[in-house]
């Protein structure tokens, strides 16, 4: 047996399901972080997370790195390597060019002006997805990426992730725009009209979550968002703290026109 072959073929032994859904996200997703992994697979167990990683990636299925930061230390991403995606792409009995994996794709992640902003919008899927499992009957039915929203709604809006949660008393359909702070006030409001011309195009209302990275740029959009939103399109307003501190579930949302803070049950409404 050739080395390749051999190579496959103890990949394909030692792979788990856990291990299969972890590859499955990574290629949904593009790339993924140890504490999202951590978070969504390993029940918030960083050190577990770390050593079947490693295994992993001595496999050849996931490939790391670790992004650059002026202070501090970034958290290891992950993303999928070709071993990884040949593995996927057999499990679910298609060829690799179905499953759409490049490699020079999935590295090129690693370069990406938009990478901040990526990870931003899967802190909120996990931390969504981590407040739906600790609350009974709640669960993130759907979420989809800016790629499969734009596919879907591109010709009228492109939001960052579209959601579908239910919160054990009520089902949400939310649009999230994750705000990094580096778009002017402006441009986040021109957005809005496109979300109301979806609305009227479909005939049907689905909230707007504005994300914002910080309490005073919060506090400034909720000004020129209250002067741009129409009846049709309710929009909501948190931080990224409240809603990985207090948790998504919790009182941290906002009308831009109000300033009392609700639970997100109050998004069905």
């Amino acid at each position: 047996m050739a080395p390749a072959a051999r190579a496959r073929t103890a990949l394909a032994s030692r792979l788990t399901p856990r291990d299969r859904a972890i590859l499955d996200a990574l290629h949904t997703h593009r790339v993924l972080t140890t504490h999202h992994i951590a978070a969504l697979f390993y029940s918030g167990h960083t050190r577990r997370t770390r050593t079947r990683l490693a295994t992993l990636h001595d496999l050849g299925a996931v490939e790391r790195f670790r992004p650059h930061r002026t202070s501090g230390s970034a958290p290891v991403h992950w993303v999928l390597a070709p071993a990884g995606a040949r593995a996927l792409a057999e499990y679910r009995g298609i060829d690799i060019a179905e499953l759409g994996y490049r490699p020079d794709r999935a590295l090129a992640i690693a370069h990406s002006s938009r990478l901040a902003h990526t990870t931003g919008i899967l802190d909120v899927m996990t931390v969504f997805t981590t407040a739906a499992r600790s609350s009974p009957g709640a669960a993130v039915e759907t979420w989809w990426g800016e790629v499969r929203c734009a596919r879907e709604w591109g010709r009228h809006a492109r939001p960052d992730a579209y959601t579908r949660i239910h919160t054990g008393t009520a089902r949400i359909d939310l649009f999230i725009e994750y705000d990094t702070g580096t778009e002017p006030l402006e441009r986040v409001a021109a957005k809005l009209p496109g979300y109301a011309a979806l609305a009227a195009a479909t005939a049907i209302t689905t909230p707007v979550a504005v994300i914002t990275r910080g309490h005073q740029r919060e506090a400034h959009l909720a000004e020129v968002l209250t002067a741009a939103t129409t009846d049709r399109v309710p929009v909501w307003l948190s931080t990224a703290d409240r809603i990985t501190g207090p948790g998504p579930a919790a009182p941290v949302w906002r009308r831009a026109a109000a300033p009392s803070r609700h639970s997100w049950d109050a998004l069905a409404a």
